[in-house]
């Protein structure tokens, strides 16, 4: 699947090694104010080529909207956005073109099509996440709005969860051919109640399979997540007077439903695939061999998920919304209902 969104729809296009990436959304209410430095912040901070941590790859990530958008504000007519690819060095690849890389979607993707494109892994490379974060930031513009904003932060690299440390932990890990993963928290402010749809559509059950939906995340949690698992129903419900919660265990969500209060989620983001130090694989012949990934890649790709994260717990919260349009009387945009 390359869509995702229900209400506000988005389909990611293009390849690490393409021409071009980028997304078409449709379900975009008219009439919203939007402009390309509504975009470009969010991209500006994925984009590789920023940091010395991050990869040498130089793309400038510049985002051109080519339709859906009139005098400065949406039509509601499907917005395509297109970031071109300017830097991309497809012969780092080709000493390893017929072997399988330990840890990324070499195998999985030739064993599904027959076919895969071994240059940065076409479609699971991390610059899929292009177009996810151009339709998220189409998707915070609408949120603001509404008085939600969304933030993320890095809470872990590599055990270390003092920040100060984070970059030598990745300088260690680049210096040694190798990578490091961590833990991200993103939370939304603002939120109303009322989103998320029982049983199958719940709230929590949604950002969940968003998160998973990132190619580098392999866990995640809703408010205190595993932790509840040690606790006392006494110790982890969220008790209320008239004021409101006296605190967040579940995360801001209750029977897959908001609850108005803080949204919170954690990601658990797994070291780069693709590393220099020299280990064992096989190729697409059978035979096992011995693989060292060159070319230019991040030892931590934590930093640079964080808006991506953003993005995603964006879409979802945006796509409710407009869910909830349809079945509230009491609605969430000013109007009575019928």
């Amino acid at each position: 699947m390359n869509s995702f969104g229900r209400n506000f729809r988005i389909t990611s296009f293009g390849e690490s090694h393409g021409a071009a990436v980028g997304v078409v959304i449709d379900g975009c209410p008219a009439g919203m104010k939007l402009e390309v430095q509504d975009i470009q912040p969010m991209l500006d901070r994925r984009r590789p080529g920023i940091s010395s941590l991050t990869t040498s790859r130089n793309e400038k990530d510049r985002v051109e909207i080519l339709s859906g958008i009139f005098e400065g504000r949406t039509t509601g007519a499907p917005i395509a956005l297109i970031v071109r690819n300017e830097n991309q060095n497809p012969k780092d690849y080709e000493e390893i073109r017929e072997k399988f890389r330990p840890g990324h979607a070499d195998f999985t993707y030739q064993e599904k099509y027959g076919i895969r494109d071994y240059r940065g892994g076409g479609r699971s490379s991390g610059r899929e996440t292009v177009g996810r974060v151009a339709a998220g930031a189409v998707a915070l513009t609408f949120l603001s709005e509404h008085g939600i904003t969304i933030t993320g932060k890095i809470l872990n690299i590599h055990g270390k969860t003092n920040p100060g440390e984070f970059e030598q932990e990745i300088v260690s890990a680049r210096e040694a051919g190798d990578s490091v993963g961590g833990i991200v928290e993103i939370t939304a402010c603002g939120c109303p109640s009322g989103l998320g749809d029982p049983v199958f559509g719940k709230l929590d059950a949604l950002i969940a399979g968003a998160m998973m939906g990132i190619g580098a995340v392999k866990g995640v949690e809703i408010g205190d997540g595993f932790g509840v698992a040690g606790r006392f129903g006494s110790e982890n419900n969220d008790q209320m007077t008239r004021d409101g919660f006296l605190s967040n265990h579940a995360g801001g969500i209750l029977g897959g439903i908001s609850s108005g209060q803080d949204i919170v989620v954690r990601i658990a983001v797994k070291p780069t695939s693709s590393i220099a130090k020299i280990q064992q694989t096989r190729d697409i012949h059978g035979t096992v061999v011995e693989i060292s990934v060159g070319g230019r890649h991040d030892p931590c790709i934590v930093p640079r998920i964080v808006p991506v994260a953003e993005a995603m717990l964006a879409l979802v919260l945006m796509d409710c919304m407009l869910e909830q349009r349809k079945v509230s009387i009491k609605g969430l945009f000013g109007e009575t209902g019928n």
